[in-house]
């Protein structure tokens, strides 16, 4: 079992990143403070460490050089959690109320966004053209759970959240107008509570309840976006740290990653262009690359043994996860394990395998969509944790700190 570590750094990344517009901007203010410069797009400058940002994505790399054809270590997370999304005309009132309409996003746990207090952040597009990101100062939701008085089988059948039906929560009381909404992000972006200069939003809901450590001991980690926001904050460290690789942050990962700043985008292929302009060097250095694909992985529930593969189980504090399907759900294979085992080692951090049960449909990552998008070697890791896809999960302290050596050493590993 590893040692409990210091998590206070990652808890202060996840505090500043209650949406992936959020999340880029905490990871870029933190590569300039490390000197890394922010290129372009539509430019064609280039630097030695830098990053190109793309709404809720970003490439940051370092030390990549375009006369040799040494292969480039890559890590690939995503800034994106499940969650609720307020829709472009959200204002409802009943009963008295002030509600918001709101759309699931990506494969949440319904039932874990009741009774907790949420706040509201994203992006805003103002008339001007211009783009604001938006956070509440505090809690600005409720989504209240009917009482059991009024569902008495509620605990012997099981809860059932419809997602268009049960998922409006309580934004105020009294009537509501046209607009109501807009006028409230007009003035969270600082236009005045003008809805007018509002056109539209890209607004989700989070639990404002702060990353703590919990347990006993505080051996645990308990925090909204864990996944895959844990990877994101161990991905940004470890290059800074070595000052050596690429690392691709990924928006809409839990929605397939086909979009203009998904991993099935070629926004990784244009920066690997503006670092290794030639062609066929290009594709060399490529065939010796290795990307570690860091997606959390799913511990063992205690309370649920039996859901897991009875030979694979994974536990708490037991450090990084390899992760293996057959079927290309996870792109790991034969080639790309030992790269990440020796990383592991080099870190003196233990090593888990995952595998799915075989009757469980199993979910997937960017790893085979890197693989297949670049033809290069990927290997499916990340740090165990439970309460995947809730509002707020839950993982071993000391994991964040092993993963995030892991891909230090994953970065500058060549064996």
């Amino acid at each position: 079992m590893l040692a409990v570590a210091d998590t206070s750094d990652l808890q202060r990344f996840l505090d500043a990143s209650p949406s992936p517009f959020h999340a880029v901007a905490e990871a870029a203010r933190r590569l300039g403070e490390a000197g890394y410069a922010e290129i372009d797009e539509r430019t064609a400058a280039t630097a030695e460490r830098g990053y190109v940002i793309r709404d809720g994505s970003i490439v940051a790399w370092a030390g990549v050089d375009a006369g040799s054809d040494d292969g480039v270590r890559i890590i690939g997370a995503h800034t994106d959690s499940p969650n609720l999304r307020v829709k472009p005309r959200p204002d409802l009132a009943r009963v008295g109320t002030r509600q918001l309409a709101l759309e699931p996003y990506g494969g949440l746990l319904l039932s874990s966004w009741l009774n907790r207090d949420l706040g509201l952040a994203g992006r805003v597009g103002l008339r001007d053209g211009s783009i604001r990101l938006v956070r509440s100062d505090g809690p600005a939701l409720q989504l209240p759970q009917l009482a059991i008085h009024l569902d008495r089988e509620v605990n012997t059948k099981g809860l059932i959240v419809d997602p268009q039906r049960h998922t409006a929560p309580i934004f105020g009381l009294g009537p509501v107008a046209e607009g109501d909404f807009a006028g409230w992000v007009a003035q969270q972006a600082g236009v005045g509570e003008s809805p007018e200069d509002v056109v539209a939003w890209d607004v989700m809901t989070f639990d404002v309840t702060a990353a703590a450590r919990v347990g006993r001991d505080e051996e645990l980690l308990a925090s909204g976006r864990l996944d895959n926001q844990c990877s994101c904050w161990a991905a940004i460290d470890a290059l800074i740290d070595r000052g050596r690789g690429i690392v691709a942050l990924w928006d809409h990962e839990e929605i397939g990653s086909g979009s203009n700043r998904g991993a099935g985008s070629p926004l990784l292929d244009a920066v690997l262009e503006r670092l290794l302009p030639d062609p066929a060097r290009r594709r060399r250095v490529l065939a010796g690359s290795v990307c570690a694909s860091s997606d959390m992985a799913h511990a063992t529930h205690p309370n649920f043994v039996d859901r897991h593969e009875p030979n694979h189980l994974i536990a708490l504090g037991g450090g990084p996860v390899l992760k293996t399907n057959v079927n290309e759900r996870y792109a790991t294979d034969a080639r790309s394990a030992p790269v990440f085992a020796a990383a592991c080692e080099d870190a003196g951090v233990p090593v888990q395998w995952y595998a799915h049960r075989a009757d469980i449909p199993c979910g997937s990552t960017i790893g085979p969509i890197t693989a297949a998008r670049l033809g290069v070697t990927v290997v499916d890791i990340g740090a165990p944790m439970l309460s995947m896809h809730s509002a707020r999960e839950v993982m071993a302290a000391a994991d964040a700190l092993a993963l995030r050596d892991a891909l230090a050493s994953f970065l500058v590993t060549t064996s």
